[in-house]
């Protein structure tokens, strides 16, 4: 089984902070899933439905979280040697979920979304996510299909998922029943995927050139944006979360 170190070293290329620390364990408490998903509670009915009596416990148990001076961190690795990696950002007055990909050929890993105050995203459509989540080789910080879609879930921002759309729905709320244990895994479900984080749903398309590319107005990959990713970048990023060989 990798180490702590072998799966992080201190720094992630091109991403100040840290220093990183390995936290799988945490992913096995329901508790770590309430505070997880809590920016996607836009309202106290779609609150009620995620923590339901639960809330000061997810709430102690995520302070004990974001005090720590080290940053938590998770990886998800892709098709082609590429991962995912989820960290909690545990700066004083300024933390967040940062989510970055990396493969190991690139000069720096490439901030997709952060999910704070001052937010950015979406970084992934549905099938990404869904790609990413039950057609990845296993290993890293988990290998299990619904951990790995609640873990990137923050980062979606798509129209084609609505809250309506029952095959969604579904493979969310199986998650949710299975990792975080809510009384109500289907009406959650339809909550969450109707809201979709502090971004909302936004539509994707493809160029031209065949690169995915959305229409969000804080996305780095809406290539309209003024601080988008450059072209290049963007390809290889939209290559790589379609499991294609990456440049």
């Amino acid at each position: 089984m990798p180490t702590r170190a072998d799966l992080y070293p201190v720094r992630l290329p091109g991403y100040d902070g840290g220093p990183l620390v390995h936290r799988p364990e945490l992913l096995d408490d329901r508790l770590f899933w309430l505070g997880h998903l809590a920016s996607w509670a836009h309202d106290d009915r779609v609150g009620a439905l995620l923590f339901g009596a639960d809330y000061e416990a997810a709430e102690d148990f995520y302070e004990r979280v974001w005090a720590s001076a080290e940053w938590p961190a998770f990886t998800i690795p892709l098709a082609g040697g590429a991962r995912w990696h989820i960290v909690y950002r545990t700066l004083p007055g300024d933390f967040g979920i940062d989510y970055l990909l990396h493969h190991p050929s690139w000069e720096r890993a490439e901030s997709l979304a952060s999910d704070e105050g001052h937010f950015m995203g979406p970084a992934l459509s549905w099938p990404e996510l869904v790609t990413a989540a039950d057609g990845s080789p296993p290993g890293g910080s988990t290998s299990d299909p619904d951990a790995r879609l609640l873990l990137l879930l923050p980062a979606l921002g798509d129209t084609a998922v609505p809250g309506d759309d029952p095959s969604a729905v579904a493979r969310l709320a199986e998650a949710l029943r299975v990792r975080a244990c809510v009384d109500e895994p289907l009406r959650l479900a339809t909550a969450l995927l109707d809201g979709q984080g502090l971004w909302g749903p936004v539509p994707w398309t493809t160029t031209h050139a065949g690169v995915r590319v959305n229409a969000g107005g804080y996305s780095y990959r809406n290539p309209t944006n003024e601080f988008a990713l450059p072209l290049p970048r963007m390809t290889r990023v939209a290559d790589t979360l379609a499991h294609k060989t990456p440049n």
